[in-house]
């Protein structure tokens, strides 16, 4: 057994974000079937903060049995370094990118990671590798979404609720790549540049104006907010449309039958893929899908990292840069 080790960012114990520690632990070994990647950046995702918690958001029947300590993280970029047995698709020095073993859990805050090697993908040749760590998980959301739920079939008028943040701005590129004629981006004000920029036709401030009173006859709404509230968002859809929650939401299923909506009876749970993601990377590398950052911080501070996450209303993703953190 290896005595090598690694800096990693460990929660001890659920609760606020200073229960994760920046400490020394032992390097991961890569069994068959898997790789060892050096991680250059690691993103952060709403799962990683939901566990920081606990998952006391969950319903208790739904919570993962995790027990700290444990090391947070599903998104990475990162350089290649060894390889498990069987292994033959990839080499030493390939820099690839991925999302690790989700769902469950994938121990990307740290210098080292073991990953399987289908949920890897080439590097975008386009992005550097804190670019890279932010696209993973909330791009292969929107992208399974759009193109392996919905099959491409987004219809031509698409509105994409909370449309800045790491899910609904891929979306918003995504479902123009699959062939909506207008997108409806609803966001706050500060955001509406940035959504226009991407190629929404049309911006709503919710905090100025509800976006039921602006918006009518989408074929296709993409909530990535849900809530019990999710509801009000009713009336935009058209007869015949559809509604697509990102995550749990109340929508009044009686009411939306009344009105000819069909609301998708299961989330959509996005799942490691390397070669949905291999898909993906050639969309960024071709100009077709851009990728947002919010804020970017070192790997010792996960904890400031977390409880800007906590704080919402992002544009982009959160990512942890590992590089300059002394890597062996």
């Amino acid at each position: 057994m290896s005595t090598a080790t690694m800096r990693a960012v460990r929660l001890h114990a659920f609760g606020e974000p200073d229960q994760l520690v920046y400490e020394e632990v032992a390097r991961p070994e890569p069994g068959p079937g898997e790789v060892l990647v050096r991680v250059h950046a690691a993103g952060v995702n709403p799962p990683d903060w939901y566990a920081q918690r606990g998952f006391e958001n969950f319903p208790a029947e739904f919570r993962p049995a995790w027990t700290p300590p444990l090391i947070l993280g599903s998104d990475i970029s990162g350089v290649v370094t060894a390889l498990g047995p069987g292994v033959t698709e990839w080499q030493a020095g390939d820099e690839v990118f991925g999302l690790i073993n989700f769902p469950g859990r994938g121990s990307g805050y740290a210098e080292y990671v073991v990953a399987p090697a289908a949920h890897l993908a080439p590097k975008p040749a386009t992005l550097g590798h804190v670019e890279a760590a932010a696209v993973p998980m909330a791009g292969l959301t929107a992208y399974q979404y759009v193109f392996t739920h919905l099959r491409g079939d987004v219809g031509s008028t698409v509105l994409i609720n909370g449309a800045a943040g790491g899910v609904g701005h891929f979306a918003v590129q995504l479902v123009k790549a699959a062939g909506a004629k207008s997108v409806i981006a609803v966001a706050s004000g500060r955001h509406e540049r940035f959504l226009l920029d991407l190629g929404a036709e049309r911006f709503v401030d919710y905090t100025r104006t509800p976006p039921e009173e602006l918006a009518h006859d989408v074929d296709l709404l993409i909530d990535t907010v849900g809530g019990p509230d999710a509801h009000r968002l009713l009336p935009t859809v058209r007869r015949g449309g559809r509604i697509a929650p990102v995550f749990l939401g109340d929508y009044h299923r009686d009411r939306a039958a009344e009105l000819g909506v069909l609301v998708n009876e299961a989330l959509w749970q996005v799942r490691s893929n390397g070669a949905d993601l291999t898909e993906l990377a050639t969309l960024i590398d071709t100009g077709q899908v851009r990728v947002a950052l919010d804020t970017v911080f070192p790997l010792h501070d996960a904890a400031a990292a977390h409880t800007r996450a906590e704080q919402g209303h992002l544009q982009g993703k959160i990512v942890l840069s590992v590089e300059g953190e002394g890597l062996r």
